[in-house]
């Protein structure tokens, strides 16, 4: 079987009209049906190619790969705006600083609060 080096590649695809970039990946996830996804880590190569009138095709070589179960995760948040103003108030700091506090601490005020004051 004949190998190419990567720029000869280049060379040839960019005559037929194909575009091809390399992606530093640190982890990639694919999503199965059934709430699975396939996850491979530290892939050695990926490569996006772009060619006019064509979808986009990514390629991956190499990596280690596992199955696992997709998280569900909750659609509604563990608290309200008027809970984000509180710890605002209390904490003394922004509107976005409250909330990703509580995001942080699943909705706990009292947590977030003593979190943002550094306690």
């Amino acid at each position: 079987m004949f190998s190419l080096n990567p720029r000869d590649l280049k060379k040839m695809l960019k005559r037929m009209g194909i575009s091809m970039e390399e992606i530093e990946a640190e982890e990639i996830v694919i999503k199965l049906p059934q709430g699975k996804r396939l996850v491979i880590e530290s892939p050695n190569s990926v490569a996006l190619m772009r060619a006019k009138g064509q979808p986009n095709m990514i390629y991956i070589i190499g990596g280690s790969m596992r199955e696992e179960a997709e998280e569900v995760k909750e659609e509604t948040p563990a608290f309200t705006e008027d809970d984000v103003k509180l710890v605002a108030e209390q904490a003394g700091v922004s509107l976005e600083e409250a909330r990703k506090a509580l995001e942080e601490t699943n909705g706990d005020i009292a947590e977030a609060i003593l979190r943002l004051k550094g306690a």
